[in-house]
């Protein structure tokens, strides 16, 4: 007999709203990134253009210029022609500072600045802050790996920045092979520790330091996208195989013999009795 109670509830069908609500909550999800990452390059673009457009005589002002062209009753809002001046700008000002008279004057220029009190601190900060992101060095990190971080037992994704140099390779205390390591934060990768730790205790990974970055950020939700790995078949060598199967043999013989010598002795003593 059973009760209502035994009975198992029969699972609700959503009703129309929570259809509605979850295809628009999907839709969102797609739609989203690309909305964001077009209104934000838009954006940008007329932020450029607002600051650049103004120091173009007016003339060569993109809306003059196809006005000149095609008539006065032309209109043409034309995004973008600052962003392509700024490009050309900041390339000819990179030429001129690899050369020996750019160089010259950026080194006055800087000795002026490091003069002014409050203006050196902020140019030094954003000189630093330039150099560490447009950088072209190869300077870079290794490879992703695991360590035992903060405790046994407990892993942490990390960066292999270089092996230790200097004081630090050379102390008594560090003379193992010791390389430097960069632990992040999640979701932002830009803080974090810096760790030296034994070369032996730090496990490579084959995902790449791009794919290690974003599963950082994404505290653990985006995976690399590759397929497993097939389990590795290790070959038993033929020397093994063949040495077990004589031992299974010589197991089954002793088996044996010990069956036989046990029916015998209880024949004897059937025989004894009678």
């Amino acid at each position: 007999m059973t009760t209502p109670f035994d009975q198992t509830p029969k699972a609700k069908k959503p009703g129309i709203f929570a259809t509605l609500r979850s295809s628009f909550l999907t839709g969102l999800v797609v739609i989203a990134p690309v909305a964001l990452t077009i209104w934000l390059i838009w954006s940008v673009i007329g932020w450029v253009d607002g600051v650049v457009l103004p120091f173009v005589p007016g003339p060569y002002q993109p809306e003059q210029f196809f006005k000149n062209l095609f008539g006065p009753e032309t209109k043409v809002n034309i995004r973008g022609v600052g962003v392509v001046l700024f490009l050309l700008f900041t390339i000819l000002v990179g030429s001129l500072a690899k050369g020996f008279i750019g160089r010259s004057m950026i080194r006055y220029a800087e000795s002026v600045v490091a003069r002014m009190p409050v203006v050196r601190s902020v140019y030094s900060g954003v000189k630093q802050l330039a150099e560490t992101v447009f950088a072209q060095s190869d300077r870079s990190f290794e490879k992703s790996c695991l360590i035992e971080y903060p405790r046994k037992n407990v892993w942490a994704v990390g960066f292999v920045t270089t092996s230790a140099r200097g004081e630090i390779a050379r102390h008594p205390k560090t003379a193992d092979d010791l390389l430097s390591i960069f632990v992040p934060t999640t979701p932002n990768p830009t803080s974090g520790f810096m760790l030296f730790v034994p070369r032996k205790d730090v496990i490579e990974l084959d995902m790449t330091v791009e794919e290690a970055a974003k599963l950082v950020i994404s505290a653990g939700l985006v995976y690399p996208q590759k397929e497993d790995a097939p389990p590795l078949l290790v070959a038993e060598p033929q020397d093994a195989s063949a040495t077990r199967s004589v031992l299974e043999t010589a197991d089954n013989d002793s088996a044996k013999s010990q069956l036989a010598r046990q029916e015998a002795k209880n024949t004897e003593k059937a025989g004894s009795v009678v």
